[in-house]
């Protein structure tokens, strides 16, 4: 069995560190952005761009990695792109106005995104065969446990330091991986800036107006009424329209930029599609929780973090292990019991109460921790089963892409679900709860009681009494769209569970050929 060197390991280690960091960012922001918002002057609404506009730019870059990689080698493009990532960071924390902040973050996400498919490749090329299940379960770290993670950082540095330290954090992991990856990343690939001349610019543009576009109308779609809103209908025919110009482009030319045809390896087709619902699940249920959290419950960002926490810390105990696991069981087996795990979770919190909140959440949390690692790392083993060398930037690419756009289609539809569902069942709640219903004309009272006896007249009083009764009426409305939102995961991840029984068996290992 071919050996790894200490160098190899810590130049691999470099690469997570950023991979994590890009990911992490991705989240951090969530917990806090009612103190960002307030201390640039904007609205909420308004500062939900902070979060989109980083979405926006990653996921447009992630596409274009792999070739620029082979443009400017993947060294410097990995040093290039940790060091502006670091400074765009530091922009963000001194961005006084919104536009400043939604500049410096878009040119974090498009610095940050080329750190994750990079890992990924790094991973790919520096380690045998034998030994890269192990970098699939590092990877799977920045993968699983930095979204978990990262509103419980946001949340704490908020609360004992200020919202800039959300972005001061990513200096000292910079200079680390900066440190490592120049002083033990193998340079041996060099620059070949002749494929400038070759670049499939056509295709670039299309994928970026096409994914940037649907980014947007996923992003924007809820809080704009979707399509009676044309500002999402334009974005939405420019997103179609421009993504098949996309997907003919690169299934027909010559040199494509992003090579789809790796889609033609069935393994790898049916781990993309899988990673898309782990990605609508992953960023969906990180989305529901703090959302629900802040609005039934009141919590702070810090009480919210702490709540995720259990996503996160149980995963830095299994992920080492997964790899022995899958040595011992089919890693199709491993995807499937994970999935089930995951999807169980969600099925125990579409079952929510007035009274649900952090300790309820950490039983659920603690299945859904268990349930990431063993889905993430078998998939990333079995997507590499048959990939020639030659198209894994591409694969990388494509792979991560997945998990970004089954994120975004997950919150979009979450959000959505959660609105539309509150609105039914505020009109069913409301068929029921009448003044001619004795039990509601004695909550009536009993509330109407409680007022006057803080000196307010009958009249006021009454006033009163109907509106928390109104308000009682919304949350259990909310409580119950919540539950359909959790519910919907959960069927969406066990849905999954179908696509691995077309999974062919891996003969290798799941491992790819090292090469570029």
């Amino acid at each position: 069995m071919e050996k790894v060197t200490c160098r190899q390991w810590l130049a691999v280690v470099g690469a997570m560190l950023g991979a994590f960091m890009a990911v992490l960012d991705i989240q951090i922001t969530n917990s806090s952005l009612n103190d960002i918002a307030g201390a640039l002057g904007c609205s909420l609404d308004e500062g939900s761009w902070i979060s989109t506009s980083y979405l926006v730019a990653e996921i447009i870059v992630i596409g274009t990695t792999a070739w620029l990689a082979r443009v400017f080698s993947i060294k410097r493009y990995l040093l290039f792109s940790v060091v502006s990532f670091v400074f765009f960071s530091l922009m963000c924390a001194f961005a006084t106005n919104l536009n400043m902040m939604i500049i410096g973050r878009a040119l974090q996400g498009l610095t940050g995104g080329a750190l994750i498919p990079l890992a990924f490749t790094v991973n790919i090329l520096i380690l045998p065969p034998a030994m890269r299940p192990v970098g699939n379960a590092i990877f799977a770290m920045t993968a699983t446990f930095a979204p978990a993670i990262g509103p419980t950082i946001g949340g704490w540095l908020t609360d004992n330091y200020g919202w800039q330290w959300i972005f001061f954090i990513n200096v000292v992991p910079g200079v680390i991986m900066f440190f490592l990856l120049a002083e033990y990343l193998d340079g041996k690939d060099e620059m070949n800036l002749d494929l400038l001349k070759e670049g499939d610019y056509i295709g670039i543009f299309c994928m970026g107006l096409g994914l940037g576009s649907l980014e947007y109308v996923l992003e924007e779609g809820e809080r704009k009424d979707w399509f009676g809103n044309p500002l999402i209908r334009n974005f939405a025919i420019v997103a179609v329209v421009f993504i098949v110009l996309f997907i003919w482009r690169e299934l027909t030319a010559k040199k494509p930029f992003v090579n789809l045809r790796v889609l033609g390896h069935l393994s790898f087709t049916l781990s993309t599609l899988i990673l898309a619902a782990l990605g609508l699940a992953l960023y969906g249920t990180v989305y529901l929780i703090p959302v629900y959290l802040a609005q039934i419950q009141g919590y702070s960002p810090f009480q919210i973090g702490l709540t995720l926490m259990w996503v996160g810390l149980p995963q830095l105990v299994l992920l080492p292990f997964v790899p022995k696991i899958m040595k011992l069981i089919d890693p199709r087996v491993v995807a499937g019991i994970g999935l089930a795990l995951f999807g169980s979770s969600c099925f125990i919190d579409s079952f929510l109460d007035p009274d649900f909140g952090m300790d309820q959440f950490r039983f659920s949390n603690i299945i859904r921790a268990l349930g990431q690692p063993l889905i993430f790392v078998p998939l990333l083993s079995m997507s590499t089963e048959g990939i020639p060398p030659s198209e894994a930037g591409s694969a990388s690419a494509v792979f991560n892409m997945a998990r970004n756009i089954g994120g975004s289609v997950g919150i979009a539809m979450l959000s959505t679900i959660v609105t539309q569902r509150e609105h039914l069942h505020s009109v069913h709640l409301g068929e029921f709860v009448t003044t001619y219903t004795p039990a509601v004309a004695a909550r009536l009272n009993q509330y109407q009681q409680i007022f006057e006896s803080k000196g307010i007249d009958p009249g006021t009083a009454q006033g009163y009494a109907l509106t928390a009764l109104n308000h009682q009426v919304q949350n259990n409305a909310y409580l119950m769209a919540y539950s359909d939102a959790f519910l919907c995961i959960g069927v969406a991840l066990f849905l999954a569970i179908g696509g691995l029984f077309f999974m062919p068996k891996a003969v290798s290992g799941g491992a790819m050929p090292t090469g570029h």
